[in-house]
């Protein structure tokens, strides 16, 4: 499967054209393999605009997808939800998907996602689970909460698929699915027309198919330039972390990930184990529900009186938790995280970049998790392992990448390598290298 670069290469050399490329593209969108990954298809204006694309613009018409809570001129945004499926047309694109377009983007289509970007599994009751790319025999769980925006890459039906990470929306699928998923500092990307689910934790970020492909998108996404060297993996710094991050890990992803740090070593990286202690205050720093609850009721609070009905349940219970949190207590979490943030950071200063597993398991199947009360105590089980490691570097307010690490033959296990924040360049950098190593094993 081709990355963005290779299949620009082709175009500019005359192999094929925009409309061509677009034609695959939809080809592989309206195929079984999609079923239930979009939402909203733009097929016909995105013909159009690939015909009109030029050669010379950094993504020469090629397609990328749109997470379904982002604002698209003059349609709703409805976020995965049922409730906001007639809301008022948004005036303009969101700044994402404006800057991806004017780099030479073509969006194909809104992509499906857990109602209201509240969950890593990826199920939706409203418009049916996209099935996982990696496994055609078992139905399994895509990721969420950008949950079609992955299958799109994933599949080939696009070569960028915009989405959001508050816990790990991002790295959760692209680590399920197989392909990269980048969260770059949340600064760094305007969240402007994207419907939030935390302001504190959002970033808005890109799946792609390679840690090339990774760069370009962020680069249109935050308007810079990545600096990233050509340096050896032995001239980085690297830890694993050795609490949290491995704990109940199952045996699939420890033997992916065992193997992928001798295989680093081999390459030359030096990787030092160590602790972070200050991981095990993260559950008392939350334990009156987080940014995520609270900051969701804020936005959802009219909206649940008037329809709550309407909302997944299991959305619902979660936003609804915020109601219960105190002013002070709100005050007390930004403190705390604040104060958590500098120490975390002071820990981790002597390294480049950090690694562990994007999460702790391998995908299981949609039917053990869909909706359903008798499923309930299972999809939290599994949410709550989903979103563990990545939502610790959305806490941290820091930069993350997922990149696959696992055998032909395997089902998908992602690498996540991560720091704080602004340190988006030498992480970038280190999984160049990173990925470089595991494709030659």
């Amino acid at each position: 499967m081709n990355d963005l670069h290779a299949t620009r290469l082709t175009l500019l050399a005359g192999g094929s054209d925009a409309s061509t490329e677009m034609e695959h593209s939809i080809g592989i969108a309206q195929s079984p393999a999609c079923a239930q990954v979009f939402i909203r298809t733009m097929f016909d204006e995105a013909r159009q605009a690939a015909a009109r694309s030029h050669a010379d613009s950094r993504l020469s018409g090629l397609a990328f997808t749109a997470k379904d809570l982002f604002d698209i001129e003059g349609q709703p945004t409805p976020a995965g939800s049922a409730v906001l499926a007639h809301a008022p047309a948004a005036k303009a694109d969101a700044t994402a998907v404006a800057r991806l377009r004017a780099a030479g983007g073509v969006l194909t289509g809104r992509t499906n996602m857990t109602e209201f970007a509240f969950s890593g599994v990826g199920v939706n009751p409203h418009h049916g689970t996209p099935a996982n790319a990696s496994d055609t025999a078992t139905p399994r769980i895509p990721g969420g909460s950008s949950s079609g925006a992955a299958i799109s890459v994933a599949t080939g039906a696009a070569f960028i698929g915009l989405g959001s990470d508050t816990g790990g929306s991002i790295r959760i699928p692209a680590a399920l699915n197989g392909i990269v998923g980048f969260k770059s500092t949340a600064r760094l990307v305007p969240a402007d027309g994207a419907l939030p689910l935390s302001t504190t934790l959002d970033t808005v970020c890109a799946m792609t198919r390679s840690v090339r492909d990774a760069i370009t998108a962020h680069e249109i996404l935050a308007a810079r330039r990545v600096t990233a060297g050509n340096a050896p993996l032995a001239a980085y710094r690297l830890a694993v972390v050795g609490n949290v991050f491995l704990d109940g890990i199952e045996p699939a992803v420890s033997t992916a990930f065992e193997r992928t740090l001798k295989t680093l070593r081999a390459a030359g990286a030096v990787i030092e184990e160590i602790e972070l202690p200050q991981l095990a205050e993260l559950a008392t720093i939350n334990a009156t529900g987080g940014f995520s609850a609270a900051e969701s009721h804020a936005w959802h609070r009219l909206l649940l009186e008037r329809s709550g009905a309407g909302y997944d349940p299991r959305v619902a219970q979660r936003i609804i938790r915020g109601a219960t949190m105190k002013s002070h207590e709100y005050i007390d979490l930004i403190n705390a995280r604040r104060d958590w943030i500098v120490r975390v950071e002071e820990a981790i200063s002597r390294f480049d970049a950090l690694l562990s597993p994007t999460v702790p398991i391998t995908a299981p199947s949609i039917a053990s998790v869909a909706p359903g009360a008798e499923r309930d105590d299972e999809f939290f089980r599994v949410n709550g392992l989903l979103l563990r490691n990545p939502s610790i570097v959305n806490m941290l307010d820091g930069c993350a990448i997922s990149l696959p690490c696992h055998a032909d033959g395997e089902l998908p296990v992602g690498l996540m390598l991560w720091h704080a924040a602004m340190h988006d360049d030498a992480v970038l950098a280190v999984a160049l290298q990173t990925e470089r190593s595991l494709q030659k094993q």
